[in-house]
């Protein structure tokens, strides 16, 4: 018993060994991932705070305040009022300051780390500003975490569900026999991509609803938007998964270039904590992820009640990249797993 169970340990291990393409996105992944984690939280003093300075010309004085000399704190400046208060209310910005004019600092009275920078601004011995109440109701932290959790987990049943079920039908052979029919790749991806929505959509609905009955979940918008957004960013997820698992034959080699996929998305779209006032290379990387799109259009649905107009570029980048990566997906794809 002993022997065949080391027979079969030494060929999986020679197997895996002799997968070279495999063996190569297991090592480099994490590697990767931990440079990506690097790059993003490379600061030895990262601060703890963020606070938005208005300001239309961008430049941002620190003379102008003691405040503004105070460590672990990122202050930046900010051009556009209203955006940035929307943002102070979604806990994006912790603290909000005018200083030219009518002297002035916003915070949401809800937000722990505002309470702490409020008593560190009153502390700091600089001349007193005004205080000024967000508009609108407090955003409990919940609020702006649910969409992505939900988020995340769509992302996941999309890229995995799909990514190793093409992957094993090429392996078993599967594939092979439906290339002897009429069936072209363009109808079997579609059907692939029509399949696992209506199984992602009717599990992240569950949980949305689920959630909200013990937790009274913040719903401003129109769930009709939200259920467009939900579509659009599962295509287009599920798309991206096909492009990646177009020719792979190797169920390890898919799960490396999935995770490779996957962990940006959950690292940069916004999922845990916000871009805001990040590194702007970053943040343009993110705006190329799907997932950032169905954040943005997904909380500014369901936490400022946004229409149409305002989440309307978000939807069209969707689409565009739904459409694309369904494309790439055809022409890349293979039937069989010796071609």
């Amino acid at each position: 018993m002993i022997r065949r169970f080391l027979a079969i340990l030494h060929a999986r291990n020679m197997e895996f060994l002799r997968d070279r393409s495999s063996l190569s996105w297991n090592l480099l992944v994490p590697i990767l991932l931990v440079l990506g984690m690097a790059w993003i939280f490379w600061e030895d003093d990262r601060p703890l705070f963020k606070v938005a300075i208005l300001d239309q010309s961008q430049q941002l004085d620190r003379e102008a305040h003691p405040f503004l000399s105070t460590r672990h704190i990122h202050f930046y400046t900010v051009q556009h009022k209203q955006e940035a208060l929307h943002k102070v209310s979604r806990h994006q910005i912790d603290m909000l300051i005018k200083l030219d004019g009518t002297r002035t600092y916003w915070i949401n009275e809800d937000s722990p780390k505002g309470y702490i920078l409020e008593k560190m601004l009153l502390g700091s011995g600089g001349a007193p500003l005004n205080k000024a109440a967000v508009s609108g109701s407090a955003v409990r932290y919940i609020d702006w975490l649910l969409p992505g959790i939900l988020g995340m987990n769509m992302m996941f049943s999309c890229m995995f569900g799909v990514g190793f079920v093409v992957v094993r039908y090429r392996k078993n052979g599967f594939l092979k026999r439906l290339n002897a029919t009429p069936l072209r790749a363009v109808e079997f991806l579609s059907a692939q991509i029509a399949s696992r929505l209506v199984i992602t959509l009717t599990s992240v609905a569950v949980v949305f609803w689920g959630m909200g009955a013990f937790l009274d979940i913040r719903m401003d918008g129109s769930y009709l938007l939200l259920f467009m957004v939900a579509v659009l960013g599962a295509v287009s997820i599920i798309a991206l998964a096909l492009v990646a698992t177009s020719r792979v034959s190797s169920e390890e080699l898919a799960s490396g270039l999935l995770n490779f996929l996957g962990w940006p998305m959950m690292l940069l779209s916004g999922v845990w904590f916000s871009m805001e006032g990040t590194n702007e290379f970053l943040q343009a990387i993110a705006q190329l992820l799907p997932l950032t799109h169905v954040l943005e259009a997904a909380r500014a649905i369901m936490i400022d009640g946004y229409g149409w107009a305002h989440i309307a570029e978000n939807v069209i980048v969707l689409g565009v990249m739904g459409a694309v990566f369904m494309g790439l997906g055809a022409v890349l794809f293979k039937w069989r797993a010796d071609s």
